[in-house]
């Protein structure tokens, strides 16, 4: 496995076996360092399947671009991500140039996975499977290793005609399909096909398949043969008027009916020729990448259509039939991306769809890193094959992984702790803060084992793992959940049900019934912690806020504004099974910001939202001792604002708090401002008051009452 340590270099380690772990190719964006490395084994969940694979195909054109940008030095990597740069500035603008730094490097950090075209063999269902058993051969777009585990609705069952090797093909070749399909071919059409990758290759079978006549355009004359191999009239592409009567022959002197761009170029010359080889309401489809600087006139005479392909077809990067298994009616969406997988298989065992030819190399899954150098050398390829040990159903691969600090025992001083997650707050915040806390970290958990090795060696895991059944077996002292909302319930049931002590990311629960299964284990285990990571309250501003107010005896006035920014619909954070909605996921932070400092328990509370926005909303708040609140959770502000502002009034003084970089006290003796060199919202000192705790046997940091106070009216307030 490898980690980009703090220098930006990577440091190659081996973890020690147990078992036969499972091997991964892997990529990392910030260094461009290609590895395989060996993961813990995934777990099949939810309405995904655990496939052994057999064969994988290489993407020539995904996967090249994903090595190429990772290999790519700080300046090339910038010019290929305007839109990315924009992002940090404005971040640099809102929380400051340390924490847009850390957010970049935080992206960058964690290895890739690639591959999406793979065959193998289903060792094990989720519970939320339908239509497929353990044994049974079948395609999916699981990455290059050993097992993955893939969503049913993208994988398909495998013909038994049809050789994994060219089963391998399946993905790439549906993506072929679906640009073939929006173009809309019919019989005695006539296409031309632009760039003869393997996408291309396929494209121009799949056409001559429909009946069209095919003029393929390509510089490599090797892809030319075996484009007229499969029927097709072809062309070099370097003398563009040669193309143009090439295509001006081909259809008769009236122009192609449509133009398939199957090529990687930021060159806005082949949509020109496209336009121009096209008939009048030709179609243009774009598969793969070109300049898209359109000329009007081209477009204008003709009345062309101009339409981008979307990867497999419809269902693609839906949450609801990706990862949830809901499929589309057949009656009104006929082809999905998993129909489109079947399709393309069925064309295979008729022999109308012939791959063969299309493999150049083949690489056993140890050499992978050869396969990518291959990739990027400029030497003649297309297929490449990465080979796989055979299926035995042996039941020797691990779910856990010792890495290797894992044979030393663990500190007897220290609170043993384990990780169940490792996602982008898990692993930028929630693991260096736990890491310099003090704390002996044992095992961390994750779905697919790929962050979990990582971050297991960057941060000094003794084990990392996909058994999340393992951690409340074991004897740790305490555990960290940092999973999806919709998880956070139950796990922390389970972990108090095992005698742990537990700190959770908010939110606590998802529903009421949820609170009152806490709350039951919590009646049961009063000698255990628990802690929810509302951070904000152990910011040094509010530290310093607090000791204030508490010295007026009056009601206070508070007042919280926060720029949150859009979160798209589709976002799991929007979705009301497993994000909960903003409020109970986000603005809860705040509620309990206001919770702490007022000191007394809330006793109404209130919410409107803006229209047609669940998201934008006004949170208003009274508190026992007569003090106010009122939380202004806005989605519609622009990113360069400062995402937070808070403030105080109370017996003629005012407190205002920005971003939690600068505090300033009006009619404060002895205050006037308090201004921090870089942001800072309490994670640390949340984490260490936990461990503290821990470690002393004390009170919980936040009382049992109030985290339960807050979680309640924050579910309650959910639009």
């Amino acid at each position: 496995m490898a980690w980009a340590d703090g220098a930006g270099t990577i440091a190659m380690i081996s973890v020690s076996k147990e078992g036969n772990d499972v091997k991964h190719v892997l990529q990392s964006l910030a260094t461009g360092k290609t590895l395989v490395a060996d993961v813990p084994e995934a777990a099949a969940y939810g309405s995904r399947l655990l496939i052994q694979t057999s064969v994988s195909l290489l993407s020539s054109g995904t996967e090249r671009m994903l090595v190429d940008f990772g290999r790519a030095g700080w300046i090339r990597k910038v010019r290929q991500q305007p839109d990315k740069v924009r992002e940090v500035i404005q971040k640099m603008h809102s929380d400051g140039i340390w924490a847009a730094l850390e957010a970049v490097k935080a992206k960058l950090d964690v290895p890739l996975s690639l591959g999406y075209s793979a065959v193998g063999i289903v060792r094990d269902v989720g519970p939320g499977v339908r239509g497929f058993r353990v044994g049974q051969r079948v395609v999916s777009n699981g990455a290059h290793a050993e097992v993955v585990a893939v969503p049913q609705n993208l994988c398909a069952r495998v013909p038994e005609q049809v050789p994994d090797e060219q089963a391998a093909f399946t993905i790439v070749a549906a993506i072929a399909l679906e640009g073939v399909r929006l173009a809309n071919p019919t019989m005695g059409e006539c296409f031309v096909v632009t760039g003869l990758g393997l996408i291309g290759l396929l494209a121009v079978q799949l056409l001559r398949a429909h009946g069209c006549r095919v003029l393929a355009v390509e510089l490599d004359e090797s892809r030319l043969a075996l484009a007229r191999a499969y029927g097709a009239a072809a062309i070099n592409g370097r003398d563009a008027n040669a193309v143009l009567v090439a295509a001006e022959t081909l259809s008769r002197g009236r122009g192609v009916d449509g133009v398939l761009l199957t090529l990687a170029s930021n060159s806005n010359k082949p949509m020109r020729q496209a336009a121009q080889m096209c008939r009048k309401r030709g179609r243009i489809v774009l598969v793969g990448t070109t300049g898209l600087e359109l000329n009007r006139s081209d477009f204008y005479s003709k009345e062309l259509s101009f339409q981008v392909s979307c990867s497999y077809g419809p269902g693609r990067y839906d949450t609801d039939y990706e990862e949830k298994g809901h499929d589309y009616p057949i009656g009104y969406v006929r082809w999905t991306e998993q129909r489109n997988f079947e399709a393309v298989l069925d064309m295979m065992a008729s022999g109308r769809l012939n791959v063969g030819p299309l493999i150049s190399h083949r690489f056993p899954i140890e050499r992978a890193v050869e396969a990518y150098d291959l990739l990027l050398s400029g030497k003649p390829s297309l297929g490449i094959i990465l080979e796989y040990p055979k299926y035995t159903n042996s039941g020797d691969i691990s779910h856990t992984i010792k890495l290797p600090q894992g044979d030393s025992p663990p500190p007897v001083a220290l609170p043993v702790l384990s990780f169940i997650g490792a996602g982008n707050y898990g692993s930028r915040v929630l693991l260096p803060a736990f890491k310099s806390a003090g704390v002996c970290l044992n095992t961390v958990i994750t779905t697919t084992g790929v962050s979990g090795a990582h971050y297991g060696l960057k941060f000094g895991f003794r084990q990392a793992s996909t058994d999340t059944a393992s951690i409340f077996q074991g004897n740790d002292d305490a555990v960290v959940i940092a999973t999806r909302h919709d998880t956070h319930a139950c796990l922390v049931v389970q972990a108090l049900n095992s005698g742990k002590h537990v700190f959770v990311e908010k939110p606590l629960a998802l529903t009421e019934g949820e609170l009152d299964r806490i709350q039951d284990a919590l009646i049961r285990r009063p000698d255990r912690i628990l802690m929810v990571g509302f951070n904000r309250r152990f910011a040094p501003h509010v530290r310093r806020m607090k000791s204030l107010l508490d010295s007026i005896e009056g009601p206070k006035a508070f007042i919280m504004t926060v720029n949150a920014g859009t979160i798209p619909r589709g976002h799991w954070t929007q979705d009301p099974e497993v994000g909960g909605g903003r409020i109970v996921g986000e603005a809860c932070h705040f509620i309990d910001l206001m919770r702490h400092l007022a000191g007394r328990p809330i006793k109404e509370f209130g919410i409107v939202t803006l229209a047609d926005s669940v998201d934008t909303a006004t949170i208003s708040l009274s508190f026992e001792d007569g003090s106010l609140g009122t939380i202004h959770y806005l989605a519609n502000g622009h990113k360069t604002v400062p995402k937070e502002r808070f403030e105080v009034f109370c017996s003629g003084r005012v407190l205002q708090l920005d971003n939690f970089r600068k505090l300033r006290a009006f009619g404060w003796p002895g205050l006037h401002k308090m201004v921090l060199r870089r942001q800072d919202k309490g994670q640390r000192g949340c984490v260490q008051a936990f461990v503290r705790a821990i470690k002393d046997g004390g009170a919980p940091p936040i009382p049992r009452e109030e985290l339960l106070e807050v979680a309640r009216i924050g579910i309650k307030l959910q639009p």
